[in-house]
């Protein structure tokens, strides 16, 4: 049985949690309240790995064992301190104000809101249109072991390495590992994900025999790792850093080091154990923003690529 709301205090800020007992990971018995006090202990990380960029929510008002909601508008009624952003879908003629975090209590005020997975765009809103963030996404087929990502993760480092840009791996939260990397906001969505694309078959011509960039699902081998460039166009999102999923173990997608890839278990980092690893070590992306890399190099390669026959399908 649910209980009564309570309140919470973030920063300046209070926030009303309501039915604060009610369970949202049935196989933990972790409740509304448990979700609230894991965000607000690593809230420096899932704040600088959200801040000023539009934000889906991914809602279970009933827990996960009720339906999941994918929310783009913050509601009428949301209080005064909250920010949006605004995003428009020129293929609708419609526009969005999204949730566009700057401190924690907006963090909390979505929690309440029943947000487990917090899902952000790859820019901000100085300009939505011109990302900030390179994704590149290890992204294992149905019968692709973790043993395949651990190989090829290497080889990604060395390819980014060789371009002299800095890598941030986190695992996905679920079978999968994302690496992030800041780049200059000068060019857009096109010409990103045409930079990722360069990238995934750089590392897919170094491990052919692990890795594929073929794009329909149908015909790629499914004991493969498909390096998903997609996940750079526009309005697409995956979880943050630090953000919760909605699956029954509640895993976390949790930054990681380089070396702890050979030996890391994803399902390891849940919303019972991230906590102290995030008091040891605090956010090991916290230096994500100190440098922008150039996407130019990977965009020559996007052109020769490009010229030998080998150019990507359309977003």
């Amino acid at each position: 049985m649910a209980g009564k709301a309570t309140v919470i205090e973030v920063g300046d800020h209070e926030v009303r949690v309501s039915n604060p007992d009610r369970v949202y990971f049935p196989e933990l018995g972790a409740t509304k309240l448990d979700l609230v006090e894991y965000y607000l202990a690593v809230s420096d990380g899932i704040v600088r790995a959200l801040r000023e960029r539009p934000c889906m929510l991914h809602r279970f008002p009933d827990g996960l064992a009720g339906e999941k909601v994918h929310q783009k508008r913050v509601p009428n009624g949301a209080p005064p301190w909250l920010e949006t952003v605004r995003v428009r879908f020129p293929r609708y003629n419609r526009h969005a104000d999204e949730l566009c975090v700057t401190k924690p209590a907006d963090v909390i005020w979505a929690v309440q809101m029943s947000t487990v997975e917090f899902h952000p765009w790859n820019s901000r809103r100085a300009d939505t249109e011109k990302p900030d963030e390179w994704r590149i996404d290890l992204d294992p087929m149905p019968d692709c072991p973790f043993d395949t990502v651990r190989r090829v993760a290497p080889i990604v480092r060395e390819v980014l390495d060789e371009l002299g840009i800095a890598g941030f791996p986190k695992t996905s939260g679920g079978r999968g590992l994302h690496i992030y990397v800041r780049i200059q906001p000068e060019w857009g969505f096109s010409e990103v994900r045409r930079a990722a694309l360069a990238f995934a078959r750089e590392v897919e011509r170094r491990a052919p025999q692990d890795v594929t960039t073929t794009w329909w699902r149908k015909d790629r081998d499914p004991k493969a790792l498909f390096i998903d460039y997609n996940q750079n166009a526009r309005d697409h999102t995956i979880a943050s850093a630090y953000s919760v999923r909605g699956v029954p173990q509640a895993t976390v997608s949790t930054p990681i080091t380089w070396d702890e890839i050979p030996d890391v278990d994803p399902q390891a980092f849940t919303i019972r154990t991230v906590p102290a690893r995030f008091a040891e070590l605090g956010d090991l992306h916290a230096a994500i923003d100190d440098v922008h890399h150039s996407l130019d190099t990977l965009l020559e390669w996007a052109d020769l690529d490009e010229q030998g026959g080998l150019s990507g399908p359309e977003e």
